[in-house]
């Protein structure tokens, strides 16, 4: 087993992407035996998270719907996480840990909502009003943890967490006392105009939605890996994060670094926020924090801290979500199965650096023991 692992997982080149693909293979495994203790096929469960998700055909579709806009849903709903796993990844990459995603999306979502979504403005002219309240919301937001962390040393997890909720009982307030839909019990759907998804165009004989936002999401995971490879400003993050106390040595102004690298990660999160609520959505639930942006944790997690990596464990943990629902119609399972998958990728996923460290003292370890029979040999 050690040997095996050796072979697969050992090497500098691309070391924690096979990493990444043994953590998600680990985890569908254990999936699979969840489902096999439940008498459920897992096979076919898989199967029906990627019919649900539209990347596979399903047995019979609804009138005007077929295995193309399932996927074009599929991106709907994918978007918003490739916006909250590199807000994530850009604090990790800074040395911070930002759980306050969720928070930050319930406020720029609200803004965005309030100040531009009721207006009677045109789609050219609210659809970007909705993506630069997001995006200043969502950094205000990062800025206030950022200055928490570097005036008083109040620490990222603990203040992100408080705001998430300070932020849901607060904006519940408003939304409950102004803006409550009495059919939903949510927030009053956005004008379309302002949405920043377009629902329900009829072409080719279908009826489907196209996500505005995620060529702009592609493009941020492209221009967000190209600042922090070949720019001053990345390198510097990446150096306060990898060790503040080394970082000031070389003349690193640490805490306009800090706050920066919060600034940057809300204002992707209010990206996340429109993109979900005023967009894939078109409402705002009262009183529940968005589990999006705790899914980002392990996307980010999964994606190696890399952009790129990013976008595919983007895609493959909205295969999971999207697709949980068709699963649970067809099998009769609980769609909290694919909360447990998740879960599985999230706990491999974070055991990626001790998976590493093992590998790698193993591989030490096979070849000082077969240097040491060759010496043998030799000898004799």
């Amino acid at each position: 087993m050690k040997k095996l692992m050796v072979r697969l997982l050992s090497g500098e080149k691309h070391q924690m992407f096979r990493i990444s693909v043994f953590a998600v293979v680990i985890s569908l495994i254990f999936g699979a035996v969840v489902l096999l203790m439940i008498s459920t096929n897992p096979f076919a469960s898989y199967l029906n998270l990627l019919q649900g998700s539209g990347l596979a055909p399903k047995h019979s579709y609804a009138g005007m719907r077929n295995m193309f806009t399932d996927f074009m849903s599929f991106l709907d709903a994918m978007t918003p996480m490739i916006f909250a796993s590199l807000s994530v990844m850009v604090a990790l990459k800074g040395g911070l840990f930002n759980i306050g995603v969720s928070g930050m999306m319930l406020v720029s979502s609200f803004c965005a909502t309030a100040l531009v979504g009721y207006s009677s403005l045109s789609a050219g002219i609210a659809r970007p009003l909705v993506l630069i309240t997001g995006i200043v919301s969502g950094a205000l937001v990062g800025a206030i943890i950022g200055a928490l962390k570097f005036k008083f040393n109040i620490n990222e997890v603990v203040s992100s967490i408080m705001l998430n909720y300070i932020f849901m009982y607060v904006l519940t307030f408003f939304i409950n006392s102004y803006y409550l839909d009495p059919v939903s019990r949510q927030s009053i759907n956005i004008s379309d105009s302002a949405r920043l998804t377009i629902i329900d165009i009829k072409a080719f004989g279908l009826k489907f939605d196209v996500p505005l936002a995620f060529i702009l999401a592609i493009l941020a995971a492209f221009i967000i890996r190209f600042v922090m490879n070949r720019t001053t400003i990345g390198y510097e993050i990446k150096a306060v994060g990898l060790s503040p106390a080394a970082a000031n040595y070389a003349g690193i102004n640490i805490r306009k670094n800090i706050l920066l690298t919060m600034v940057v990660s809300g204002a992707l999160a209010g990206l996340a926020g429109v993109t979900y609520y005023c967009g894939y959505v078109g409402s705002i639930q009262p009183g529940v924090v968005p589990g999006l942006g705790f899914n980002a944790i392990a996307v980010a997690l999964l994606g190696c801290s890399d952009p790129i990596g990013c976008i595919l464990a983007s895609f493959l943990i909205t295969v999971i979500s999207k697709g949980s629902i068709y699963m649970s119609s067809q099998q009769g399972v609980e769609i909290e199965l694919a909360d447990l998958i998740t879960a599985f990728i999230l706990i491999f996923s974070a055991c990626s650096g001790f998976i590493k460290e093992y590998t790698d003292k193993a591989e030490r370890q096979l070849k000082e023991k077969n240097f040491n029979e060759k010496k043998g040999g030799a000898q004799a």
